[in-house]
């Protein structure tokens, strides 16, 4: 995918829309496409997280790993959508494991260069912190809904 391509369809998504077009540009020179197999991991809970995703075509499934038993699936993320914001705040892991569906295509991000990035130029960094923090919140929200369906034990608020 060519780099204009890219900048072009960051300035069009709801996560990096108005940010100024010298930080897009950034951000689709720290991008290339991945094409990913069906059910194939993307993240595992407690390794690395060096990178994000902008989910192209396709879907991941977020899940928590359970020691006996199934995984719980906590959702899915369609086109459109991104996966990631562990590679912005130490420890620097994955929280959940990531796979996906069926074939997907993402848009994947190099998450040091662009930490990198952030802590040496706080007019690119905070503002794509900002962006990232409002994404954690609504995604635990979900998260923590999602099992308390999901497990509800009693005595748990």
């Amino acid at each position: 995918m060519e780099h204009q391509e890219i900048q072009s369809i960051l300035s069009s998504h709801n996560l990096f829309a108005g940010l100024a077009d010298d930080h897009l540009e950034i951000l689709a020179a720290n991008a290339s496409e991945r094409a990913l197999g069906p059910d194939e991991v993307l993240a595992r809970q407690g390794s690395p997280a060096e990178s994000f995703y902008l989910i192209l075509e396709g879907s991941l499934v977020i899940e928590v790993p359970a020691i006996a038993g199934p995984k719980l699936e906590i959702t899915r993320l369609d086109a459109g959508e991104v996966f990631g914001w562990s590679w912005l705040i130490a420890p620097y892991v994955w929280h959940f494991h990531a796979r996906s569906s069926g074939p997907t295509r993402v848009l994947e991000f190099d998450g040091k260069a662009l930490l990198a990035r952030c802590d040496a130029d706080s007019t690119f960094g905070y503002p794509l912190l900002r962006r990232f923090s409002e994404l954690m919140a609504r995604r635990l929200d979900a998260a923590q809904r999602k099992m308390m369906d999901q497990w509800s034990p009693p005595g748990f608020a």
